[in-house]
């Protein structure tokens, strides 16, 4: 009886599990997607493997949209300050009207010496921008790197048309640096 019971248990996890991936499904992908998912669901809980290997392939299928190249190309002394130039690659997604991040230089020793707010948008479909931003009063031989602390606000589409968020508009963004350039993180 202990084992039935136990049989029992994992069919209802099973198909508690296939349900919320169906409900993820039509929050993220619509009707048409989450019928597909209903069907996959149900012929991976009777194979015997997990829901959650469901919901991950729908959290794959959907993906944060297409990347979102930032490359840290160069930094440029002007009088006392540095400037640095950024080049913005949104070759896939959408158009992108504001996109405003939070940046802070650390010397080579690793310690901060400034945060700066840049607003790279707007970004516009399948293009590629250049942009530029000042780091006062700091002189380029005192950066030693640039880290992406945070997506301050994002506004636009990613390529399938949904609505970014911040927190989608981060996902998406992948930093690098030219050859030469202080490394760009996350």
């Amino acid at each position: 009886m202990p084992r039935s019971r136990a049989r029992i248990a994992l069919r209802r996890t099973a198909l508690v599990g296939a349900a919320s991936c169906v409900a993820l499904s039509l929050t993220l992908l619509g009707p048409a997607a989450a019928q597909s998912e209903t069907q996959s669901a149900e012929s991976k809980s009777v194979e015997g493997k997990s829901a959650e290997a469901t919901v991950t392939r729908a959290a794959v299928t959907q993906g944060a949209g297409a990347p979102l190249r930032i490359e840290l190309n160069k930094l440029e002394t002007a009088g006392e300050a540095c400037k640095a130039i950024l080049i913005v690659e949104n070759g896939k997604g959408g158009a992108i009207k504001s996109l405003r991040l939070d940046l802070n230089a650390f010397d080579p020793d690793g310690i901060v010496q400034k945060r700066s707010m840049v607003e790279l948008g707007p970004v516009p479909a399948r293009k590629t921008a250049l942009r530029q931003f000042e780091i006062s009063p700091t002189p380029c031989a005192q950066v030693g790197r640039v880290l992406l602390n945070d997506v301050a606000a994002c506004e636009g589409q990613d390529g399938s048309g949904h609505t970014l968020s911040r927190e989608s508009c981060l996902e998406r963004i992948e930093p690098s640096s030219a050859k030469g350039a202080a490394p760009f993180v996350r």
